[in-house]
């Protein structure tokens, strides 16, 4: 079975993308699992983490990303498609040797002008054709090859956040434990839930929230903390992931794109890398039993 997962969070800063990374590396390269990573999101971090910036260039311009698929919406009734699924795919894509089973449908900066015309796009005939469905029609024949698909969304619930909701079964949101990175959870439950009882007729899990740049002994992480863990007993939030990633220059520098030999060397030796690989057992407990 393939699990589809949206990685989500309405504040951008708070660890998303990297956490998306990590956990695709890990799954791929320690748990042995099939990997796609789907960058939704017009900042393309999750791309150039994965291909690089010379190899995300020039896929930029021969229209080999998603914007592509979302621009071909847009185009006059009887004008050509453009978006081409099996050369937009980057196979055996990451800078860690040991990683093999991870393949990405890159980003585009470009997805920042496509996404507020999305909105505008016919239904198609017979009004068979949704805005929120273009991804999931254009990807569904792709699923059956992986164990996981994550896919990145954009800090916010826009109809491109909605299309990687659509052919999701669950979603996990990375936070940073501060106020203004945990603010906007309720609304991502209420909206998610809506989203999925309006449209879909079917549940989206949220699989849990995990904490990210945790800097212990900070107290306004310490409270926030608390907080949550409150809020998480008494249900007004899903559960916490037991693993806690650290702040620190290790994750950091792992956003950049530099060739590495194991995956330990890529995220850190000081407990960083221990802490992401049991993120990634833990999430992929979660979605066998609940997905």
């Amino acid at each position: 079975m393939t699990h589809v997962i949206s990685m989500i969070n309405l504040k951008g800063g708070v660890g998303k993308t990297t956490t998306t990374v990590a956990l695709a590396e890990i799954l791929a390269g320690e748990l042995n699992k099939r990997v796609l990573v789907i960058d939704l999101d017009p900042q393309t971090n999750a791309t150039t983490m994965l291909l690089g910036e010379k190899e995300w260039t020039t896929a930029n311009a021969a229209g080999l990303t998603l914007a592509t698929l979302f621009k071909d919406s847009l185009r006059p009734e009887g004008e050509a498609a453009e978006f081409n699924l099996e050369k937009t795919l980057q196979k055996q894509v990451s800078p860690v040797s040991a990683v093999k089973k991870l393949d990405l449908l890159p980003s585009s900066l470009d997805l920042i002008d496509v996404q507020d015309r999305l909105a505008a796009v016919p239904s198609g005939r017979y009004y068979t054709d949704r805005p929120v469905d273009l991804l999931y029609k254009s990807t569904r024949k792709l699923l059956p090859d992986y164990d996981y698909v994550l896919i990145d969304c954009p800090p916010n619930l826009g109809i491109i956040t909605l299309n990687g909701l659509r052919m999701s079964q669950g979603y996990v949101i990375p936070t940073k434990p501060d106020v203004l990175s945990t603010y906007g959870i309720p609304q991502i439950l209420t909206r998610v839930s809506g989203f999925a009882e309006g449209l879909l007729d079917d549940d989206i899990v949220p699989l849990g929230i995990v904490i990210n740049m945790y800097r212990a002994g900070t107290t306004v992480h310490e409270t926030t903390l608390r907080a949550l863990r409150l809020d998480v007993k008494a249900s007004k939030l899903p559960p916490l992931f037991d693993a806690i990633i650290p702040h620190g220059d290790a994750v950091a520098g792992a956003a950049e794109f530099t060739t590495a030999s194991t995956l330990r060397q890529r995220w850190g030796y000081k407990g960083h890398f221990d802490q992401l690989s049991a993120l990634a057992v833990e999430l992929d407990a979660r979605a066998k039993a609940q997905l």
